[in-house]
């Protein structure tokens, strides 16, 4: 089994604009064991935070949430981003985000009948650049009267400002990988490996 960095290394593609396709093994395509390894750190990371509840956005945070949820014993929650039929009888709470990767916003829906304040929730994505998505989370969190236990992330790019974004909120986040670049088409970690 491989872990994230390896498989970021062996089968990421650095795009421009700072983007890397990790589509082969995270999110369009996934490895249950790369997830797995991430979700095993993720629990490690937060398993004394009191976790009631993962929350996720569609789509690509969905398989490491799920997971996440499972190792956690709890349930999963994603944000939709269109409101289906089924939810138009439910008190619903809302924010718009910006996706970095697709450049488009997106306004997040979820049922206040699923997240409350008797939850203390573990946000989970698949990237951190700008922080639009986790931090619409938090929004949709705060809304709920629901606490935050902390943001869990596969991949940081730490050259974006995100994390910063995220602990000036004062949210705790744990990133698997964190890359300091992605220039010269080239994947380099925070810590320089």
């Amino acid at each position: 089994m491989l872990n994230l960095r390896d498989q970021i290394l062996s089968d990421g593609k650095v795009f421009p604009n700072n983007v890397l396709k990790v589509d082969s093994f995270l999110n369009h395509q996934i490895r249950p064991d790369v997830i797995a390894a991430i979700v095993d750190e993720f629990y490690a990371h937060f398993k004394d935070a009191g976790v009631t509840k993962v929350l996720t956005v569609e789509a690509s945070g969905i398989a490491p949430a799920i997971m996440t949820a499972l190792k956690f014993n709890v349930p999963m929650l994603f944000a939709k981003k269109k409101e289906p039929s089924t939810m138009q009888d439910s008190t619903i709470l809302s924010t718009t985000i910006h996706s970095y990767t697709k450049n488009e916003d997106n306004t997040i829906i979820v049922s206040q009948q699923y997240l409350d304040s008797s939850d203390r929730v573990l946000i989970v994505d698949d990237f951190l650049a700008n922080g639009e998505a986790s931090l619409g989370l938090v929004d949709l969190c705060h809304q709920a009267g629901a606490e935050v236990a902390g943001v869990a992330i596969c991949i940081e790019k730490s050259f974006q400002d995100g994390r910063k974004r995220l602990e000036e909120a004062g949210v705790p986040v744990y990133s698997e990988a964190r890359i300091a670049s992605l220039a010269n088409n080239t994947v380099t970690f925070h810590d320089g490996h």
